[in-house]
């Protein structure tokens, strides 16, 4: 039964004392001259305060309960601006704005002041942020573990309509309010080196590390506060340092540099969230990043553990680990070489305790995101590491030698080591073999992992592979991002909905009302007003929110197709010019995405969608028909703009392709209609809110599956479809480039020649969808009815849910209540 919630014992005099004391204390301004940064970091500090008070007593509490804990290991936390969801969380949004309008401040206004913290990137980081805030709502004890990034990806920006990068300095001067540092959690961690065999004291062969090179990882604690109930756990993030002192008498010589310089290069690991690996460097430097963060948390884990009289043979009764994808899959060996070489346990007693501790989610399908290292490197920067991983393959390839005697291509299939010029470590089948669950995160996904990824291993661990379906937090992708729609279910809906999301199904019934749709309709159209107002402001660009707002906004790569939407949108153009006939309802096409900054062509299709933007919005001839806004430097704090304000969500990965996708969940939560093909939830979306509410096109995984393997021929679509053909065109002349001709050429040529992702197989059934999306916009009640429906049939893709799936087939664990 939870306790009294935070609303309840709110002090709004002691608190108010506090938000003066750390404005003049900590951050040495008067009331009389604060501006509106030094008020946020003042009420955003006082709030933390309160916030570790509870996560200490919640450690304690958890502890004398003996509770069995997820370790959550990810490389990003997208966690997105932390205090407003905090005042959701505990239940003070009004007692705090009233104490801040006693001060004479708007509380709308600061929250504003607060950045993004840039520990993420897209899904994957935005899933575990998600993830831990449902971990803590529903108090199943976790720790979520990640990196202190300084920069974090970057900051996008355009400069003639080419991103650019640079530094995300998202902590500025004054630090980020909402964390606190833990030195007493630092760990030592080590690189480089060799490995000796040597005589223990018993007289038993051993084999030790002895690492070239030492830095320290020190703890910072960002709070995830629980909803309405008084459980806080931490989000622990290592950030890299030198444990060697600083050279006073190097620098006095005038040895600046050299005086500072291991300092310098501890640095580099936790500088940016994936540095470029597309040469030597960079790929040591990552490698380098997921060890760090994988030694440092198998170190804090195993701590935690041992304090509480604990054993080590009993770690896996009160510890799971749970790897999210593969960057974290080095903590497997990890755990391996701190039980053998540290506590002297046998390779048998070592692995029982790991094959029953670590879990593993799969993302991806596709080939080049299933990490493999080169096994050369490996063994270069962590020796014993390699020593171990070989033998963990030799053990696992032992038991597909007797399940399949003989047979060599399973042996080669099922390797943990790819052959080659250079051996390759691959790091899924590591997880696979070592892991006591692998998971992937939507019905269609988990099908696809079983039958095409890793069919082998699933005959081989026939329970071993299974599905949990991803989910989003209604607290922070509906209550805070869109009051309005908020305040207009409270008036319908009796309970708290947004603590069990499936109570929105009671909304279908009010779906045919037209006094709701009305209602409803209004909260859309003010959500609009609120994007174009920021879009006004930041890029010039006038909007009208009577047209259809369309939204693709997901990390840019080719599987995801942002190429497929330009090329819609550059038909639409060609017919509004050329078709005397040709009516559409005006149409906004919203895009908002990083490409990674190795990855050409993702960065021309960036420069394509500007391009082509630059050109539509500018030319009258077409009446506002049509407009194109690529908002930069996508964040969450963006996305709680934009996703209220959709019309329509795209989800058009080719089929097969994503994995799941959240994005889609989020949108047609906030009432946007889904255009997508059968692919990652889409599939599950389909079946919650029905064939009719919905709009799905293009080629199924068979499909897909069957034309590229009887020889797909994108260009015959070029030669028989003028609509694909002047679209093409528009990007091998000079139209949306004037003066640099064939500047486009780099995407026409992908299509024309590869193609790997069916863009032009699938874009005559995408421009009938987008025609079905026109006519059903045309009529208001039926739009609205869709988009009710949507908003209702949602409750499944609560992120409550997936972690209760995850809770009662994977991880075990007990609510414990504070």
């Amino acid at each position: 039964m939870r306790t009294q919630t935070q609303a309840a014992v709110f002090n709004k005099t002691e608190f108010k004392k506090a938000v003066l004391a750390h404005l003049t204390g900590t951050y040495a301004q008067i009331p009389e001259t604060a501006n509106d940064r030094g008020w946020y970091l003042a009420m955003a500090k006082a709030l933390t305060d309160m916030s570790i008070g509870n996560l200490i007593e919640t450690e304690a509490t958890l502890a004398k309960k003996n509770a069995r804990k997820v370790n959550y290991l990810s490389m990003e936390f997208l966690i997105g601006r932390m205090t407003g969801n905090n005042l959701i969380a505990m239940d003070i949004y009004p007692q705090v704005t009233e104490v801040m309008a006693e001060f004479g401040i708007n509380l709308t206004d600061l929250l504003e002041e607060e950045r993004d913290p840039a520990l993420g990137n897209g899904g994957l980081g935005r899933l575990a942020a998600c993830f831990m805030d449902s971990l803590v709502a529903q108090e199943f004890p976790a720790v979520g573990y990640g990196l202190h990034y300084e920069y974090g990806l970057f900051r996008q920006s355009f400069k003639d309509s080419e991103q650019k990068e640079s530094p995300d300095a998202w902590r500025g001067i004054e630090g980020y309010p909402c964390e606190v540092v833990r030195p007493e959690l630092t760990q030592t961690v080590g690189f480089w080196g060799d490995v000796e065999t040597y005589q223990d004291e018993n007289g038993n062969t051993r084999r030790r590390w002895n690492p070239a090179m030492e830095v320290e990882g020190r703890a910072w604690d960002i709070p995830v506060i629980g909803y309405k109930n008084n459980s806080t756990y931490p989000l622990r993030l290592w950030e890299c340092h030198a444990p060697a002192p600083f050279s006073l008498a190097r620098f006095n010589d005038g040895d600046y540099i050299g005086a500072q310089y291991g300092e310098l290069e501890a640095a580099n690991l936790t500088k940016v969230l994936y540095p470029n690996d597309n040469h030597e460097q960079g790929k040591v430097l990552r490698l380098m990043q997921q060890y760090f963060h994988c030694a440092c948390s198998v170190a804090d884990i195993l701590r935690r553990h041992l304090a509480l009289g604990r054993t080590l043979e009993s770690l896996p009764e009160f510890e799971t680990i749970q790897l999210n994808d593969t960057h974290p899959t080095i903590a497997i060996p990890e755990l391996m070489r701190v039980l053998m070489d540290d506590h002297g346990l046998t390779w048998d007693k070592a692995w029982h305790i790991c094959s029953r501790t670590f879990a593993y989610t799969n993302h991806t399908l596709l080939p080049e995101a299933l990490e493999t290292w080169s096994a050369e490197l490996i063994g270069r920067l962590l020796p014993r590491h390699l020593e171990i991983i070989f033998k963990i393959n030799a053990q696992m390839l032992a038991e597909v030698e007797a399940k399949w005697p003989g047979d060599v291509a399973k042996l080669r299939k099922l390797s943990l080591i790819q052959e080659g010029d250079h051996q390759m470590v691959r790091m899924a089948n590591l997880c696979v073999a070592a892991s006591y669950a692998v998971n992937g995160v939507a019905a269609l996904h988990s099908e696809l992992v079983k039958k095409d990824l890793f069919p082998e291993f699933n005959a081989l661990y026939p329970e071993r592979l299974l599905n949990v379906t991803n989910g989003v937090t209604p607290r922070r992708w509906l209550k805070f991002c869109n009051p309005g729609l908020s305040a207009l279910i409270n008036e319908h809906l009796d309970g708290d909905w947004a603590a069990n999301l499936e109570n929105l199904s009671e909304l279908n019934k009010l779906a045919g009302n037209k006094t709701f749709q009305k209602s409803f309709m209004a909260v859309k159209k003010q959500n609009k007003q609120r994007l174009a107002d920021w879009v006004s402001a930041n890029m010039g660009i006038e909007l009208s929110t009577d047209a259809i707002f369309d939204v693709q906004i997901k990390r840019l790569h080719e599987y995801k197709r942002q190429h497929l939407n330009l090329l819609h949108i550059l038909s639409l153009y060609q017919r509004l010019l050329n078709e005397p006939g040709f009516d559409m309802h005006p149409r906004v096409f919203i895009f908002a995405a990083k490409a990674a900054p190795g990855y050409a062509l993702a960065k021309d299709i960036i420069y394509a969608i500007n391009r082509a933007a630059e050109t539509i919005n500018n030319d009258p001839r077409i009446g506002n028909k049509l407009k194109v806004v690529f908002i930069p430097d996508y964040r969450v704090s963006l996305a709680e703009i934009i996703i209220p304000a959709a019309d329509v969500s795209e989800q058009i990965s080719t089929a097969g392709k994503e994995a799941s996708g959240t994005g889609n969940m989020k949108m047609a939560l906030n009432g946007a209609l889904t255009i997508g093909t059968m692919d990652g939830a889409n599939v599950e979306i389909r079946e919650e809110v029905g064939d009719d509410n919905i709009f799905i096109f293009g080629l199924e995984v068979e499909d897909v599956e069957a034309t590229l393997a009887n020889g797909y021929n994108p260009r015959a679509f070029y030669d028989n479809n003028p609509e694909i053909k002047a679209a093409i065109d528009m990007l091998y002349g000079d139209t949306l480039t004037p003066g640099y001709y064939g500047r486009l050429a780099s995407i026409a040529n992908n299509l024309l020649e590869q193609d790997p992702y069916l863009v032009l197989a699938d874009f005559e059934d995408y421009a009938r969808a987008h025609a079905d999306i026109d006519e059903a916009y045309r009529d208001e009640a039926r739009w609205a009815q869709m988009a009710i429906i949507n908003s209702a049939s949602m409750g499944k893709f609560s992120s409550d849910r997936s972690i209760r799936d995850y809770v009662d087939t994977i991880w075990h664990l007990e609510a414990t209540h504070l």
